[in-house]
Formats: C-alpha cells, sequence, structure tokens
C-alpha cells in the first residue's frame, strides 16, 4: 500500500543575533521615550522666591551696580552728542564764514577794475557813442553780477562817517557845515554789512 504523505507543519522565521539586538533597542528607546515627560511650552516663574539675607545684598548690590552704569553710559551718551552738536554748529559757522571770506578777498580784488571803468567814463570825450556804450554795458554787467554777491557802493554824501568814510583832506568852505563831505575821491564799497573799502572823501572843516 501506498503511504500518504504526512502535511508539512508551518516553518517558523529563525530570527538571528543582529535582529534580536535590532528589536531590543528599538523597544529600550520606546520606553525612554513614554518615560519622559511632557515639555512645557513656556517656563514657569515662582511668584515668590526666598534668598537668604546674604544672596538678596548680593542681588541688590548688583542691581545698584547695573543703574550706577546705566547712569553713567546715559551721561557719557548726552555729552558726546552735544559735543557733536557743537561741532556741526562750529563747522558750519567756519564754512559759512571762509565763503564769505573768500567772496569778499575776490570782490576787493575787483575793485580796482570798477575804479578803472569810472575814471574811463569821467574822461570819456570825443569817444565813438557806439564804443562808449559797450563799455557802459560792461561795466553794468559787472555790476550787477558783484551786487548778486552782495556788493554795494557806500553812500558819501551827506556828513562824514569814520565807520564808512577815510578823510584824506580837509577844505574850510563859508557856510559850510563841519564834517560836510565836499568831494568823494574814491569809491567805497561792502559786501552785505561788511566794509572791505572805505570811500576816500575830502570833508569840511
Amino acid at each position: 500500500m501506498r503511504k500518504e504523505k504526512e502535511p508539512k507543519q508551518d516553518q517558523q522565521p529563525v530570527e538571528t543575533p543582529a535582529q534580536d539586538a535590532g528589536q531590543e533597542a528599538r523597544e529600550t528607546a520606546a520606553q525612554e521615550q513614554e518615560a519622559l515627560p511632557e515639555e512645557e511650552t513656556e517656563t514657569e516663574i515662582p511668584q515668590v522666591v526666598e534668598l537668604k539675607k546674604e544672596e538678596f545684598l548680593k542681588v541688590k548690590n548688583h542691581i545698584v551696580a547695573l543703574e550706577k552704569e546705566r547712569d553713567e553710559m546715559k551721561a557719557l551718551a548726552q555729552r558726546v552728542q552735544a559735543d557733536f552738536d557743537n561741532f556741526r554748529r562750529r563747522n558750519a559757522t567756519i564754512m559759512s564764514d571762509c565763503r564769505e571770506e573768500g567772496m569778499r578777498n575776490c570782490i576787493r580784488d575787483l575793485l580796482p577794475v570798477l575804479d578803472n571803468f569810472d575814471r574811463a567814463m569821467d574822461s570819456a570825450e570825443n569817444i565813438d557813442e557806439s564804443w562808449l556804450s559797450g563799455i557802459k554795458l560792461v561795466q553794468r554787467q559787472l555790476l550787477e553780477t558783484l551786487g548778486k554777491c552782495g556788493l554795494k557802493e557806500v553812500p558819501a554824501d551827506g556828513q562824514f562817517d569814520p565807520n564808512l568814510h577815510e578823510a584824506v583832506m580837509q577844505e574850510e568852505v563859508e557856510g559850510m557845515e563841519s564834517g560836510k563831505i565836499l568831494q568823494v575821491f574814491q569809491k567805497g564799497y561792502q559786501v552785505n554789512d561788511r566794509i572791505i573799502r572805505h570811500s576816500m572823501v575830502k570833508v569840511a572843516k
């Protein structure tokens, strides 16, 4: 008779030592994770903290030192700011003075040119009118340009003023008040409020 084949029993997978070690490591990590407390979103600060006398004095002295340092740094910053503001204003004043002084010096160097125009006009006799008109036009343009820079002629009529005039000659004139300006030899000029050349005049005694 033919023997019937016995049914095969289910074969169980054989675990290797490496697999056993990995499984144990995973289980250990999972247990440690479960044992960890949940992280708090914010650190709780106790409302009341008890300190010993020495600790309290130490904290108090530290606070006093920090406040002193803060006040010193604030005072230093204020002094630095004040010094910088003074420096900026002083530099602005110096720059303005230098610019105005340079302009006055430049105009002062051009005064002989204005004097020559006046002499040319005074001695213009028997001269072609077109040529004379051209000279007057150039003179007027120069005066207008310098006028934009603050140039003005010093008034030389009326009484003598030592702040504006320089008396180079005196003359007795009957019925004329002493100090009266009789003649102007050379025009005086000023730039804004600064005299750059006094008028040279003859006055009555």
